[in-house]
């Protein structure tokens, strides 16, 4: 069970921390809202998660085992 809420506690800092730089660090950075620089952040982490995921997939020779 501790295990479980230092976890917890673990995420939730690095949500603080992750949100206070956007807040306070993300406008000096002068990314401008145009639609390519909208896009590119709101596909990049889906874009992301897939190529991670996908490259987990076993091959078509590995699952394959005779028996």
């Amino acid at each position: 069970m501790e295990n479980q809420i230092g976890f917890v506690v673990k995420v939730f800092v690095f949500s603080v921390v992750l949100s206070l730089l956007i807040r306070y660090i993300g406008p000096g950075l002068g990314i401008g809202g145009t639609t390519t620089n909208v896009l590119i952040m709101v596909l990049s982490p889906s874009l992301i998660m897939a190529i991670a995921l996908l490259s987990r997939l076993p091959s078509k020779g590995e699952g394959e085992r005779g028996g």
